[in-house]
């Protein structure tokens, strides 16, 4: 098939423009027609909320972060999506930061053991990984700070408590929060100057954009 693009990815658009022209066997047009909107459709739903969340969060300087909380199969393009929407993408797989929430903690018997574990591995495997650690209170903040971690994750801190930890932490590592923060309510949280807002909802709750393929 012979397809015209008229609309990059990133472009904003609005309703009418037409995005591209596609020429070819009848059969074809109609076998591939399904999935290209269908991904077409997602994709541009997941760019816009997530430049609607960006923008949200202009004149602070905390950045919006997806989830592996992507559709099985999808979650390259859906990364991809994120980061044409203005968003930065938090891992890719387990491979390529190590992240110690809840219940690694747990099972490790604390979080001295837990991180202890993870750099040893990393020295083991000749790996180079950052280590983020998801702390639940002030105790755990503190513990997490005389490890040396990477980054720590405010696991449903209240906006006031996420401002206390930013100021304990004092920019010794960055700083992300987490857990049921929404569209709505994300505006305080980048106030108390976090460094990075995770939405799971970017790619799990996401509505796709309104497109359809028509005869001419």
């Amino acid at each position: 098939m012979k397809v015209e693009v008229f609309i990059q990815d990133g472009t904003h658009v609005k309703p009418g423009d037409v995005a591209m022209v596609v020429e070819g066997k009848v059969q074809s047009l109609l076998q591939t027609e399904r999935l290209m909107l269908n991904i077409m459709q997602r994709m541009s739903g997941i760019a816009t909320m997530t430049n609607k969340y960006v923008k949200k969060l202009e004149g602070t300087k905390t950045r919006v972060l997806d989830t592996r909380k992507t559709t099985p199969g999808m979650r390259i393009m859906e990364k991809m999506a994120v980061k044409i929407g203005g968003g930065c993408n938090h891992r890719i797989g387990l491979f390529d930061m190590i992240l110690l929430k809840d219940n690694h903690v747990d099972f490790a018997g604390g979080i001295h053991n837990a991180v202890s574990r993870a750099k040893e591995y990393c020295k083991a495997k000749g790996k180079d990984l950052k280590i983020e650690l998801e702390v639940r209170n002030f105790d755990e903040l503190n513990q997490a700070l005389a490890e040396g971690v990477d980054r720590i994750m405010f696991d449903n801190f209240t906006p006031e408590d996420t401002r206390k930890a930013v100021e304990i932490v004092g920019g010794r590592c960055e700083t992300e929060s987490s857990g049921g923060i929404t569209y709505d309510t994300m505006l305080p949280y980048a106030q108390a100057g976090v460094d990075f807002i995770s939405f799971g909802a970017l790619t799990h709750s996401v509505k796709g954009m309104d497109m359809s393929f028509k005869a001419c």
